[in-house]
């Protein structure tokens, strides 16, 4: 591990660049699955693969708008599977502008909406957790559907992140002693 003197933003900025990696690469690995395969579920998973990516994304963007009222540009529709090409837009779109609103948070900094007569306040920091965890969750539920449609799912890891931008590096050490 390198030794920093001072932290940056560059760990949260991660956090978030994976996010939308990993969602965008299970989207692409859905797009290529039958009506059928997408409409598969499992006991225990939110709902169909179709569903949950439709889920995924619009979770993210209710989280926008619950902080600064922000939609995508291109509007979809809650009640309608918008297909993949939209999902991935909106995606990145929402990737953008969580990322923005995490990289702005303060411990202090409340979130705090209206709705069906009550009031709710929590933290953005608190909520960028919920970001993430939400995605994690509903991902490894889509992986599960997959798994037991008998297909392997596209790996999501943190290695495989690494791999995919290059920042994974393997050496052969040399033998114990030689200099």
């Amino acid at each position: 591990m390198r030794d920093h003197k001072q932290g940056d933003m560059s760990v949260l900025t991660r956090l978030f660049a994976h996010n939308v990696w990993a969602n965008l690469k299970l989207l692409d690995f859905c797009e290529r699955l039958s009506d059928e395969q997408l409409d598969a579920t499992a006991i225990g998973c939110f709902g169909s693969i179709r569903n949950t990516l439709w889920h995924i994304v619009g979770g993210e963007v209710s989280y926008v708008v619950r902080v600064n009222g922000k939609l995508p540009p291109t509007p979809v529709s809650p009640d309608q599977f918008p297909g993949f090409a939209a999902l991935k837009e909106v995606a990145r779109w929402t990737n953008d502008e969580l990322l923005q609103l995490a990289l702005s948070a303060r411990q202090d900094t409340n979130v705090r909406e209206r709705g069906a007569g009550q009031i709710y306040e929590y933290t953005l920091a608190s909520l960028m957790v919920q970001v993430i965890n939400h995605a994690t969750e509903h991902r490894a539920q889509i992986s599960a559907i997959i798994t037991q449609l008998d297909m392997e799912p596209p790996d999501m890891s943190g290695w495989q992140y690494m791999v995919d931008i290059g920042e994974f590096q393997e050496f052969t050490e040399g033998p114990q002693g030689a200099s």
